[in-house]
């Protein structure tokens, strides 16, 4: 008996997990105190940010962590940009920057190869403030 029961468990956690993780059911949230400092620091809501970055397709551009499928070469990789010094290496990383480099990136390099995606300055907040989680 306990072994069928250990078995049905290996079958279910072999089908069960990995179709998880393909649907993206095993991406986790930002760590509590990053989500508070992000939210305290930025003042949107990274899970709105986190939508938003999934919605306007940011992962076709750029490896980000927490959002399913972005392994995007082209942009540089988002990891830890929360404490990088500066943002596209043109201005310092502070949150009125972040917000405004993602309103209009060509607006603050000209030289950039991002796009204006047409954000609102309240969804640049909200996405800002889930990059910020990423420490």
């Amino acid at each position: 008996m306990r072994e069928r029961m250990r078995a049905r468990a290996a079958l279910l956690g072999g089908l069960l997990l990995p179709a998880l993780a393909a649907v993206g059911g095993c991406e986790r949230p930002a760590p509590v105190r990053a989500r508070h400092a992000a939210v305290a620091l930025v003042g949107g809501d990274p899970d709105r940010g986190r939508a938003l970055i999934q919605r306007f397709g940011c992962k076709a551009c750029h490896t980000i962590p927490g959002i399913p499928g972005a392994d995007g070469l082209v942009g540089p990789p988002l990891t830890g940009i929360g404490s990088r010094v500066y943002i596209a290496g043109v201005v310092t990383n502070q949150p009125a920057n972040m917000v405004r480099w993602l309103v209009n990136p060509p607006g603050v390099d000209s030289l950039t190869a991002m796009p204006n995606m047409g954000l609102s300055a309240a969804q640049a907040t909200d996405i800002a403030t889930y990059l910020y989680t990423l420490r």
